[in-house]
């Protein structure tokens, strides 16, 4: 399913079954308007947290049995109550949104997993609910595939979140590398930047590739999306590395080649 905005990885497409389709879009669509809150525009910090106070008003009236009628709302109650989903994940991804309107800075690593975890890993273990799977290994892996795909989106984003004042690299990073954050401003890639990027590649690869071993778990639609969608955060990172980290003049875009040879990915055992 074609997806009208700037990121580069799929979030449904036809390989989704048409009987979950319905609340993959459902939940896509929570999630980028509750996150274009966020980010999205020139509102101030205030009006971008009312607009997120909106959302969560929304899931309260949801999770009482209340069906609002206006989009994306209205999609959304449909889902839930079809397929039981839980609200905890969706409220995880409102609380990362509001972290992003008041927070640009991450202290350590573990800091910025603990923003992953609710900004990115609550849409796998939607999906892995939709899909009826629920162990706590498979949980892992998605969430390491959604905390490498989080990540990636960061790494080719750097120049872009930098004009939002925003900055996703460690700052503990920035120090051992010996890299100033006026570096980021003048956009200049040296050595030091260049082994900078390798190591949070180098992390990010690790977590995309740890979590694969989950599509073995899925039915065959799920697994070729997953593995198309690993594919791509792989191909992204590899992109990155191949201009040295250079993400300010060659931002990693996916292109027809990409696709194919994402493709092909897909049906690997």
């Amino acid at each position: 399913m074609s997806v009208d905005h700037y990121e580069n990885f799929p979030v449904a497409s036809w390989l989704v079954p048409p009987r979950l389709r319905g609340a993959v879009v459902a939940i896509y669509a929570f999630a980028r308007g509750a996150d274009d809150i966020a980010d999205e525009g020139d509102a101030a910090p205030e009006a971008r947290l009312a607009g997120l106070d909106h959302y969560a008003l929304m899931l309260e009236r949801i999770e009482r049995g209340e069906a609002p009628v206006d989009a994306p709302f209205a999609a959304l109650a449909v889902a839930i109550c079809t397929h039981a989903l839980p609200l905890a994940p969706l409220r995880a991804l409102l609380s990362a949104f509001r972290q992003d309107v008041v927070k640009t800075r991450y202290a350590d690593y573990p800091e910025l997993a603990d923003y992953c975890a609710r900004s990115a890993n609550p849409v796998g273990r939607l999906l892995l609910h939709l899909y009826g799977i629920d162990d706590d290994a498979a949980r892992a892996q998605s969430d390491s595939i959604c905390t490498g795909l989080q990540l990636a989106n960061f790494w080719q984003d750097i120049a872009v979140d930098w004009g939002k004042w925003r900055v996703y690299l460690p700052q503990d990073d920035l120090r051992r590398f010996g890299i100033e954050e006026a570096q980021i401003g003048a956009s200049r890639c040296d050595e030091r930047w260049a082994q900078l990027m390798d190591f949070e590649v180098a992390r990010t690869r690790d977590l995309l590739e740890s979590g694969q071993p989950l599509a073995r778990k899925l039915p065959l639609r799920l697994k070729l999306e997953l593995n198309m969608i690993v594919a791509g955060g792989l191909r992204i990172l590899r992109r990155i590395d191949a201009v040295r980290g250079d993400v300010f003049r060659h931002r990693p875009v996916l292109t027809h080649r990409d696709w194919a040879a994402m493709s092909i990915a897909a049906l690997r055992p």
